[in-house]
């Protein structure tokens, strides 16, 4: 060999040049051994991360159930149209090739463009395509589409692994047209999505809540950085957002290997989706249907009020209305702008949930506590008559307090159930300020009940807090100011869910009880049941003598010929009652009217609790009353038919799954014809 036989010679300088080669090759071996083989699995990594999208998958919503197993809320399909774009490369290149290049080069002498030209080119190439598939479909269905360049181009930039929407949940009609025309169009297919639906529309909206789009969930698997997020929804109000967390389930993880142009070329999950968990609550689909159409009798769309009807023997809260509501729907997609103006009313502040945080001058109604109160402190003989004018006089320059009640004798049921004011504002007097509002925290009024969802107010109560603000203000406690506490007016304000934690408590020998409005939690996956066990918060210091006086009186306001509640009573179910109205004047102007019905049935052995609130209403007995009739008289035809709606539950689990659901109109029907309401 020549190279070897020269390196035998004794030549220095060849043999360092050899050594240098040799050593040259060895580092250049060396280099590649550590390339291809030490590192090998870090660039994989490295070209797995450039390839590889992450796209996270929303779970499906749990449903929320009433007492029954009905779903208030649940999950339909949704049947969308699709546009995938990988399988319209090759009508792009066909597109750019043979018509759009064409073009431009016909319209050019040198038939030679720049770079930033022919992507250009390639561009209208693409959006041609598009706008004509969107018009082949939109030809198909028989509905007008848009074509949106900007969205295109937006995800072809930032999304060419995912699907592009076309139109979105499509009726049974449009999905036999789809398959009869559009079935071979290139790129477009149909998918099922699960999209939140409350089928009862506004029944029980402002205990649901609503959704509102989100794409910053955070209970993402491994808290990963996810490229591409899936249209996702949280909670924002009611029960859908306080129990958030446990209804949206766990979001799963999908991997998406794309191409270097961006195209989806395989996927496959990483970690699958957990479905959300049911929530099953203590309202009675029936019960709330009655309430609410009760309710709407009055004005319509335009009444303002509430009702709460509770279970005075655990709290279980069987309806729950807040007029006007809303429908959880409209949240859902794109709101008109007549809806975003109805939900944004100055005066009917339909998103408000009066029931929980409406508070409102008691009026009459807060005469319970007074009697008590009077009762308790020994001021009041029950059955002694006292003589009364008509009216309180003030002295001094104030007028009179007019008196519904008219002048004569009148001793605590006659006074009760006539509702004089002079009565009850002379025995205020007498019991005092302290006594009144001691009696009236018992009974859990100026502070909050425990309404789970965390909307409720606590009221207002002249206590010795409130009393030093007042002074501080420059408004001492006057003789006046005990008069109209005494008759409900002035320094305080109940809230309906108070009320009927006060109602329930006089019905039910003295307990106060926490509203409960979840029955329980279902479990999923890994997740145990959770159920709610009623709770008594307190028991107020009230002799059973009293109260049982109280309740008698209560039973004699709608049974017998004087009393105001008159319109409340139901052949078959024994109602107590106290109608209430409390005026509302800016000044010594008259303004509006707070009207009341506080009720529980039947009298013998209580177990419902009905409280009425209307806002500008005639007066208690005239107006909220026979609504109480109503709903007292759906809770009877149930209990006709066998099936009770309170039936206590206990800490039952929620059910695995919800029966088949009523229609709104079947149950309307069912109730106004007298039958039990049943799927």
């Amino acid at each position: 060999m020549l190279i070897v036989d020269q390196l035998r010679r004794d030549d220095a300088r060849l043999r360092v040049v050899a050594v240098v080669v040799l050593v040259g090759i060895a580092i250049l071996t060396a280099g590649l051994w550590r390339l291809q083989v030490m590192a090998a699995g870090r660039y994989t990594r490295s070209e797995e991360a450039q390839s590889v999208r992450l796209v996270r998958v929303p779970a499906v919503r749990g449903k929320i159930l009433d007492r029954n197993g009905f779903a208030l809320a649940e999950n339909r399909p949704s049947y969308d149209v699709n546009l995938y774009l990988e399988e319209l490369r090759p009508s792009f290149v066909h597109e750019y090739t043979n018509r759009v290049l064409r073009e431009a080069r016909a319209q050019r002498e040198s038939g030679k463009f720049t770079l930033a030209e022919r992507l250009q080119l390639q561009e209208q190439a693409r959006l041609n395509v598009y706008s004509n598939t969107i018009m082949t479909v939109s030809s198909g269905l028989g509905v007008p589409l848009s074509v949106s360049q900007d969205g295109f181009l937006r995800h072809y930039r930032q999304a060419l692994a995912l699907p592009l929407p076309i139109v979105d949940n499509l009726d049974s009609s449009q999905m036999a047209l789809f398959f009869e025309r559009c079935r071979g169009v290139p790129g477009i297919d149909l998918e099922v999505q699960a999209v939140r639906s409350y089928p009862f529309g506004r029944l029980a909206g402002h205990v649901l809540g609503h959704l509102q789009r989100s794409d910053e969930a955070d209970n993402d698997p491994d808290l990963l950085i996810f490229r591409y997020r899936l249209k996702d929804y949280q909670g924002v109000a009611g029960v859908e957002s306080k129990f958030d967390e446990a209804l949206r389930g766990r979001a799963g993880v999908k991997a998406l290997r794309v191409n270097s142009q961006g195209y989806r070329h395989e996927e496959w999950y990483l970690h699958p989706t957990e479905l959300g968990r049911d929530v099953q609550l203590t309202i009675d689909v029936p019960i709330q249907l009655a309430s609410e159409r009760a309710l709407s009798r009055i004005a319509g769309s335009a009444t303002r009020g509430a009702v709460v009807v509770m279970d005075v023997r655990n709290g279980d809260l069987l309806a729950l209305v807040s007029a006007p509501a809303f429908d959880p729907n409209s949240f859902l997609g794109r709101m008109s702008p007549e809806e975003f103006q109805e939900l944004n009313d100055g005066k009917l502040r339909p998103q408000m949930n009066r029931a929980v945080s409406g508070a409102y001058a008691p009026g009459s109604i807060f005469k319970v506590i007074v009697g008590l109160a009077a009762l308790e402190a020994g001021v009041m003989d029950p059955l002694e008559s006292h003589e009364y004018l008509g009216y309180w006089p003030m002295g001094g320059r104030s007028p009179p307090i007019k008196d519904t009640a008219p002048a004569g004798f009148y001793d605590f049921k006659r006074a009760f159930k006539r509702s004089s004011n002079a009565y009850f504002i002379d025995h205020g007097i007498k019991v005092g300020r302290e006594r009144i509002v001691a009696v009236a925290q018992q009974f859990g009024l100026g502070e909050k009940n425990g309404y789970p969802l965390g909307t409720e107010v606590r009221g207002f109560l002249p206590d010795a807090e409130n009393l030093e603000r007042l002074r501080a203000r420059g408004d001492p406690w006057t003789e006046g100011d005990t008069a109209l506490l005494s008759i409900g007016q002035g320094a305080v304000a109940v809230t309906p869910l108070q009320m009927a934690v006060m109602t329930a408590a006089v019905a039910n020998g003295g307990k106060v009880l926490e509203p409960r409005l979840v029955l329980g939690i279902g479990g999923q996956g890994d997740e145990k049941p959770q159920s709610f066990a009623p709770q008594i918060r307190s028991e107020v210091g009230i002799q059973a003598r009293h109260l049982q006086r109280v309740r008698e009186a209560m039973l004699a306001d709608v049974e017998e010929d004087e009393g105001t509640g008159r319109e409340a009573a139901l052949p078959g179910m024994r109602v107590c009652g106290k109608t209430g109205t409390a005026e509302v004047k800016q000044g010594r102007v008259l303004v509006d009217k707070i009207t009341w019905f506080v009720a529980f049935a039947p009298f013998e052995s209580p177990r419902y609790a009905v409280v009425v609130v209307v806002e500008s209403g005639g007066s208690g007995g005239r107006t909220c009353a026979p609504v109480a009739r109503q709903i007292f008289q759906a809770i009877q035809q149930r209990e006709g038919a066998g099936r009770p709606p309170a039936e206590d539950q206990g800490t039952a689990a929620p059910r695995s799954a919800s029966k088949p659901l009523p229609t709104p109109a079947g149950l309307y029907a069912g109730l106004a014809a007298g039958r039990e309401v049943s799927p």
